[in-house]
C-alpha cells in the first residue's frame, strides 16, 4: 500500500489522527529533503517514527541552484522523480507499506504528487489530507480569508510580476506562496495592483520562528521560502474615511455582456470601490458586495450621473462609474471628464480603464472584418444632427473604410438604418457583407451576415451593432448550408491603385 501523508503546516499537534495512524502502520517512511539532508517533513513526524521503520530519504539533486544536467533544471528533477518512484516501487513490490510524508497537504504544491502520478496506477493508494499553509496563515492572522461569495486566488510567487499584478488586481482575496527570492517581485505586484496596503505577511505559520506583519513593512532580505503573502477578506474591511479630497473616480467598462468580458484591471477597480454609479442595466452586471453602495439611474442622465460620482469622490469615496463596452466609446468617460474639468472638481483623481468594445466583440464573433482601416460611427441623432451623421457616412464610405455602426435604431428611431443603407449603396456594391450582431455575449446572442442590399431595418434595434465591409472585405460560407457558419474578414494588404 502507498500512502501520501499530509502532516499539516508544521506544528506536530496539527497532524490528523489518520496521519498518525498510517505512520504507525507503515513499514517504510519516505520523505524529501535538500542535499543537506534535513527534512522538515521528517521533523514534524519525528515523535511517531519507530526504530524499526525503514527510512527512505529522497534527496533532491538541485533546489534553486543551477545544474549541468543535459535537460536543465526540469530535466534533472524529472530524472530524480523517476528514480525516487523506482525506489519506492521496490518496497511496494516486496510487500511493504510505504508512507510518503508531505508538509501541508500532499496534493497542494506537494512533492508527494510526483510519486503519486508515477505509482498510483500500479499500486493501491490512499492520500491523507493535511492542513495547508494557507489555512494556517489565515488562522495565525486571525482574519477571515474569504467570506460569502468572495473569490480566493492562490498564486505561486514564481509567476512573472506582470501576471501576478493582473491576478491580484482581479481577485477578492489571495494567497501568494513560494516567496523567498521571489519576494521583491511579489511585493512589486502588490504595489502595482494597488493592494499593498491590504496585504499581510506570515512566515513559518505554526512553526518555531513564526512571524506575522504587514507586507509593506517586511525586509526582502529576511524572507524565507516558507512564508506567504495574504490578501484577507474585504468584507467588513475599513472603508475610506470620507475625508474631503481623498477619493477618486474610476470609469470602467464592463464589455458588451457579462463577467467573461471584464479585464483583470476592471475587476480590481470594481472590487476596490466603495460606491458604484451607473446605468442600472450595467450595474446589474456587477456582483453585489457587502458594504458597497450602488447608485443606479436612467440611461439619459449622463451629466447628472457624472456630477454625482465626482461629488461622492470629493467627500472621500472611491467611486467606480460603470459603463458598458469601453467607457471611452460612446459611453460614460467623456461625460465624467467633461464635468471633471469644472473648477470645483480640479483636485479629484479621475482614471479611465479600457473595456472590450461592442465592435471588437462583434467582429470576433464574425471573424475579422475590422482587420484593416475602419471607422466607428453612431447613428443616433439624439446628440448630433442627422446631417452630420450623413456627411460622415459619406466620407467614410467614399474612403472605402469598413464601418462599425453603433446605436442604429430604437423604438423612437426607426428610419436611420434604411437611410444609412441607401446612402452606403451609393458607394458600395449591393453584395457588400454586413454583419448584424445582436446581444453579443448575452443570452439572446445572434450574429449573422447579409448583403448590404438585404439589410432589413426591422431586424435592427439598439442592442444590434452593424459592421459594413469595404470593397476588400471577404465573406465565405463554410460547412453545410443548413446553418450560418460564414466567416467575414478584411485583408490587411490593400491592392495598389
Amino acid at each position: 500500500m502507498l500512502y501520501g501523508v499530509g502532516l499539516g503546516p508544521g506544528d506536530p499537534n496539527l497532524m490528523t489522527l489518520r496521519a498518525v495512524q498510517v505512520i504507525g502502520e507503515a513499514d517504510v517512511i519516505a520523505y524529501h529533503s535538500a542535499r543537506h539532508g534535513r527534512s522538515i517533513a521528517r521533523s514534524i513526524a519525528a515523535a511517531h517514527l519507530r526504530p524499526d521503520h525503514i527510512e527512505e530519504p529522497l534527496v533532491y539533486p538541485v533546489t534553486t541552484e543551477t545544474t549541468d544536467h543535459p535537460g536543465g533544471y526540469r530535466g534533472a528533477l524529472e530524472e530524480f522523480y523517476e528514480k525516487a518512484a523506482a525506489r519506492l516501487a521496490e518496497h511496494l513490490d516486496a510487500g511493504r507499506t510505504v508512507a510518503v510524508l508531505a508538509e501541508g497537504d500532499p496534493m497542494f504544491y506537494g512533492s508527494y504528487m510526483h510519486m503519486h502520478k508515477r505509482l498510483a496506477d500500479r499500486y493501491a493508494t490512499e492520500v491523507v489530507p493535511g492542513v495547508t499553509s494557507v489555512s494556517a496563515a489565515a488562522a495565525r492572522l486571525g482574519t477571515p480569508l474569504v467570506e460569502g461569495e468572495e473569490i480566493l486566488t492562490i498564486l505561486p510567487g514564481t509567476l512573472p510580476e506582470e501576471e501576478l499584478t493582473a491576478r491580484l488586481a482581479a481577485t477578492d482575496t489571495a494567497v501568494v506562496m513560494k516567496l523567498g527570492r521571489t519576494f521583491p517581485a511579489v511585493r512589486g505586484a502588490f504595489e502595482a495592483s494597488g493592494r499593498l496596503a491590504e496585504a499581510r505577511y506570515v512566515e513559518r505559520a505554526t512553526m518555531a520562528g513564526e512571524r506575522t506583519g504587514d507586507l509593506a513593512d517586511i525586509d526582502p532580505a529576511s524572507v524565507p521560502y516558507f512564508s506567504v503573502a495574504v490578501l484577507p477578506s474585504r468584507v467588513d474591511a475599513v472603508r475610506p474615511s470620507g475625508r474631503a479630497g481623498s477619493g477618486e473616480v474610476v470609469v470602467v467598462g464592463t464589455g458588451p455582456a457579462g463577467p467573461l468580458w471584464l479585464t483583470p484591471e476592471t475587476r480590481g477597480a470594481l472590487a476596490a470601490a466603495d460606491a458604484l454609479v451607473g446605468y442600472t442595466t450595467y450595474l446589474d452586471r456587477v456582483p453585489v458586495r457587502p458594504g458597497q453602495a450602488r447608485h443606479g439611474s436612467d440611461n439619459k442622465v449622463e451629466s447628472e450621473r457624472a456630477e454625482f460620482a465626482l461629488d461622492l469622490a470629493r467627500r472621500g469615496h472611491r467611486v467606480a462609474v460603470v459603463s458598458g463596452g469601453d467607457p471611452g466609446v460612446f459611453a460614460m468617460a467623456t461625460a465624467v471628464l467633461e464635468v471633471a474639468t469644472q473648477e470645483e472638481y480640479a483636485d479629484i483623481s479621475v482614471r479611465v480603464l479600457p473595456g472590450v468594445t461592442a465592435a471588437n466583440a462583434a467582429a470576433a464573433r464574425a471573424g475579422a472584418p475590422l482587420g484593416h482601416d475602419y471607422a466607428t460611427i453612431s447613428l443616433s441623432d439624439r446628440l448630433k444632427p442627422w446631417g452630420v451623421i450623413a456627411e460622415r457616412l459619406t466620407a467614410a464610405a467614399s474612403a472605402d473604410l469598413v464601418l462599425a455602426l453603433y446605436n442604429p435604431g430604437s423604438k423612437s428611431r426607426t428610419w436611420q438604418v434604411a437611410k444609412a443603407r441607401d446612402l452606403l449603396l451609393e458607394h458600395r456594391s449591393p453584395d457588400t457583407p454586413v454583419v448584424l450582431a445582436r446581444d453579443v455575449g448575452g443570452p439572446t446572442e445572434s450574429v449573422r451576415t447579409v448583403r448590404l442590399a438585404d439589410v432589413d431595418p426591422a431586424e435592427v434595434d439598439m442592442r444590434t451593432l452593424l459592421i459594413v465591409g469595404s470593397s476588400q472585405t471577404r465573406w465565405v460560407r463554410r460547412g453545410d448550408s443548413g446553418a450560418d457558419r460564414s466567416i467575414v474578414w478584411t485583408p490587411r494588404r490593400y491592392p495598389e491603385a
